[in-house]
């Protein structure tokens, strides 16, 4: 097999989406199995909606998840620049060409006219896509509706037949000639269309396999008709790639997730502590699997395994409870130490401690993940489980549901005995104070473990999820514990 080039090319329109993250995975592991090129570029060519703040997300998000490319933004590369909003001279030039050889026209066509004629098409059963009017035009013709005013867009010349290729997922799928009609490639005002900007693009670029969503499906035969054009003036090196569909990601009601859709936010994710390693292993499992028994895997198990013939070309539900889990144990396969750096930023970003860590915090901070990086799906749960640790006295605060549900006239009457116990203790360790409280509400009280320790928990961290008690209490101190649960009461 000659040389995989797989592309990721989306347009900095909005915020990244998880079906872009998922097709941008699949291209990079499709090239990195097959020891391929992954490219990077960006399709930016309406000014009207892209942004200079969505590229700039688009850039940070692939570097979040470790999707690497070896030609595109901050690369470079021999076929750059990798904006097409930098590359217009080029698409100028292939349009020219295709005008100059015959397999394009200008077609001078308005809209009231185009409308007019498609309502025809429609009334009598055909379809009603453009029916070739203009194609023909003799110079007179030409010239007497430019000097009517008339603005002409570029078509490209479809040749009439039919269009049969081998989709890698779906198979062979066929087009019918009277499906696919002339199309428009470059707008009366100049500006190219994705019609030529992409696959101009992937034929200067040497693409070998193009890897995308299910709804670009029918724009694939106009695709394959310009490789073909292309190979007649000269551009690109003649080949025509092969394609993949990927199925639709499907949200609730099984609806096609759209951007508008709050789990499609892909930097959503990654504000909620979602480690990219987990994110990509969910997103892999939409339409893919590594094995029937199998669903974590490392981003190195991925590549070694992917193959685009076992993608499922039917659509694949986003089920975020399963994602979550998946994070969670991502998170558990991480060191300790591992956890601790990546929870930092998300301790920051809430003001629970300093950029750089003071020498306490960071002290603090070693002791303390220890003991909740086994409980996280998250790295904001963890933010929240800690919280009562970094949080000055003037700024905790008890969760309302979880004091009206623990602290109660019986549940004070619980941090009362508890306070006494712990008033006097003379070692400050995690065994004494355990010993302590089982002895006093356990044993003297009676009360089961469940009963005698959730009013101590939301007394001293504020809520019913925390770190271990025994082990927060003692990280807490002395002082602030007794303080805690004096102020509960």
């Amino acid at each position: 097999m000659a040389e995989v080039i797989t592309r990721f090319c989306p347009s900095p329109t909005g915020n990244p989406h998880v079906g872009m993250a998922r097709t941008a995975l699949f291209s990079w592991a499709f090239a990195r199995h097959h020891g391929g090129r992954f490219v990077f570029r960006i399709e930016d060519t309406d000014a009207s909606r892209d942004s200079e703040e969505s590229y700039g997300l688009l850039v940070d998000v692939m570097h979040w998840l470790g999707l690497d490319w070896d030609e595109g933004p901050e690369v470079g590369g021999p076929n750059g620049p990798y904006r097409q909003s930098e590359r217009m001279d080029i698409y100028a030039d292939v349009a020219q060409r295709l005008l100059d050889a015959g397999l394009a026209y200008k077609a001078y066509d308005t809209a009231e006219e185009l409308e007019e004629r498609r309502e025809k098409a429609r009334a009598e059963g055909r379809a009603s896509g453009y029916d070739g009017l203009h194609r023909d035009l003799t110079p007179e013709q030409r010239q007497a509706f430019e000097a009517e005013g008339r603005e002409p867009v570029i078509r490209f010349a479809m040749p009439l037949k039919d269009w049969t290729f081998t989709d890698l997922v779906r198979g062979d799928i066929t087009f019918g000639a009277e499906n696919v009609q002339d199309f428009v490639i470059v707008r009366a005002n100049g500006q190219p269309l994705y019609t030529l900007t992409n696959p101009t693009d992937d034929a200067l670029m040497g693409v070998t396999h193009v890897l995308r969503g299910e709804d670009l499906l029918s724009s694939t035969p106009r695709q394959i008709a310009l490789y073909e054009a292309f190979a007649q003036i000269g551009v690109g090196n003649g080949s025509t790639p092969e394609f993949a569909h990927l199925p639709y990601v499907t949200g609730a009601g099984n609806r096609k997730l759209s951007k508008r859709d709050p789990e499609s936010n892909l930097l959503g994710y990654r504000d909620q502590g979602f480690l990219p390693e987990g994110l990509l292993n969910y997103l892999a499992l939409l339409g893919w699997s590594i094995a029937d028994d199998r669903d974590v895997f490392t981003l190195d198990e991925l590549v070694e395994a992917f193959e685009i013939g076992r993608v499922n070309p039917n659509p694949a539900r986003f089920d975020l409870q399963k994602c979550e889990a998946i994070n969670g144990s991502h998170m558990r396969l991480l060191p300790v130490d591992e956890v601790r750096d990546r929870l930092v930023p998300y301790l920051q970003s809430a003001g629970l401690v300093g950029d750089p860590l003071t020498a306490e915090q960071a002290t603090l901070l070693d002791a303390a993940v220890p003991l909740v990086n086994e409980r996280m799906a998250l790295l904001t749960e963890g933010v929240d489980m800690l919280r009562f640790l970094f949080v000055s006295d003037d700024d905790f605060v008890i969760d309302e549901a979880d004091r009206a549900k623990q602290l109660d006239d019986a549940g004070l009457d619980v941090v009362r005995a508890a306070h006494a116990a712990l008033e006097g203790l003379g070692e400050w360790t995690t065994e004494a104070i355990e010993g302590a409280l089982r002895g006093a509400l356990v044993d003297d009280l009676g009360l089961k473990p469940r009963v005698a320790f959730g009013p101590v928990r939301v007394a001293v961290t504020g809520s019913r999820i925390s770190p271990p008690l025994f082990e927060s209490l003692e990280l807490l101190g002395r002082e602030r514990s007794l303080r805690r649960l004096a102020d509960a009461v």
